[in-house]
């Protein structure tokens, strides 16, 4: 099965992403760009990190009305990103818009499209009493209940916790999953968390990697630790 570390490149600047990536020269690991890095540097910084040889994965979880979702995917899809992913909280009409605005272009095509279930930084008690989700439904049914959808949409996978890629496997989706953390690494805002180990375990198709990387005192070597655990 299809297997991956991306690496979650949430930098403020170009500058500062090249920075990161110095040390990582002939490695080309995979990328996501995600929405800080994003909105200051736009498209450009995508093309350019295409035209250097990595693989992207564009984190931007749009949700919106149909519509609007399918144009900005027909012109996001031009980039010819790896993964691009909307949220499926916007319903199965929106998802499938979105793969027809990525259709609208030959690279777009070839891009996988994913959909957020439920983020890695909630739980049962924000789903319940903040978000006013019936207590009845835990969030596993929820999650299961959007993947579901992803799949009626016809999409390729889902963002999820490592925890619920055992049920994206039964569904036959591709599970990217995020709250990923080297053992003894600081959780931070995460509530959903896994080691590369067990996300490998648990059947994940690929594990996106934040601050375990990033922030480490030798990037590489935490990256080389996340690939022997998971690949």
């Amino acid at each position: 099965m299809e297997r991956d570390v991306i690496i979650a490149c949430d930098f403020p600047s170009k500058e500062k992403l090249a920075e990161f990536l110095e040390p990582f020269k002939g490695m080309d690991p995979y990328l996501k760009i995600g929405m800080e890095i994003f909105d200051k540097e736009g498209p450009s910084l995508v093309k350019e990190l295409k035209e250097m040889g990595f693989h992207i994965f564009l984190d931007l979880k749009l949700h919106d009305i149909p519509n609007t979702v399918k144009s900005a995917l027909a012109k996001l899809g031009e980039l010819g990103v790896d993964i691009i992913n909307i949220h499926a909280e916007g319903g199965i009409e929106m998802m499938k818009a979105a793969r027809e605005g990525l259709n609208m272009s030959e690279a777009g095509k070839k891009t996988k499209l994913i959909a957020v279930t439920i983020l890695t930084s909630l739980n049962d008690d924000i789903l319940h009493n903040e978000l006013l989700i019936d207590p009845k439904y835990s969030l596993r049914d929820v999650v299961r209940h959007y993947a579901e959808n992803v799949k009626a949409a016809g999409l390729d996978g889902v963002v999820c916790s490592a925890l619920e890629a055992p049920m994206m496997k039964e569904l036959g989706l591709i599970s990217v999953c995020p709250g990923i953390r080297l053992l003894g690494d600081d959780v931070n805002d995460q509530k959903r968390v896994a080691t590369p180990s067990y996300a490998k375990e648990l059947g994940a198709s690929y594990i996106v990697v934040g601050r375990s990387i990033t922030k480490a005192d030798d990037p590489v070597a935490a990256y080389k630790k996340c690939q022997e655990e998971f690949c």
